[in-house]
């Protein structure tokens, strides 16, 4: 972890790069993946105890930051709703052939509505595209946190992490 997220809150394009839970962009082109935004070397392993495929490793060291092995994901967003640090996302870069769905936690309120239009916001919080909610989703398994699907352009696809409405 670099100064810039300590200082800023948000990580830089270094902390990005260095993430062993972001796959690359050749594995994101093939299929939908989790993105795994962890950056806290804290206690933590909801994400691998989740995981119904093994896809996410800590390791013994429970403060390991968790890696992500591309090959084993399903994209099943088991994983996004038991971050307690809401920091796992899944991307679809091939939802249509213009348009990457994104799948974000959400625990705000008012819940979005399918078809709703929305500011989409990337990781210092700020708008840079609009996208349409395809899904949510809810369950009792999912810890009280929505799972919202944005249909976005493909462009704004690793950007884009909330949504105001």
């Amino acid at each position: 972890m670099k100064k810039e997220l300590k200082h800023t809150g948000y990580p830089s394009n270094e902390d990005l790069a260095s993430a062993p839970g972001i796959p690359s962009l050749e594995y994101l082109n093939k299929k939908t993946l989790a993105v795994i935004e962890c950056f806290e070397r804290i206690p933590c392993n909801p994400c691998e105890k989740s995981c119904p495929f093994g896809a996410i490793t800590i390791g013994e060291v429970i403060s390991n930051l968790p890696a992500l092995n591309p090959e084993k994901c399903k994209g099943c967003c088991a994983c996004i709703t038991h971050c307690p640090g809401l920091a796992i996302f899944v991307v679809d870069m091939n939802f249509t052939p213009m348009t990457a769905l994104v799948k974000i936690p959400y625990e705000l309120f008012p819940v979005p509505i399918e078809g709703d239009e929305v500011k989409c916001l990337n990781r210092k919080g700020e708008a840079i595209t609009t996208g349409r909610v395809h899904s949510v989703k809810i369950a009792p398994s999912y810890n009280k946190t929505y799972v919202i699907g944005i249909e976005i352009q493909k462009e704004f696809a690793m950007e884009v992490r909330n949504i105001q409405l």
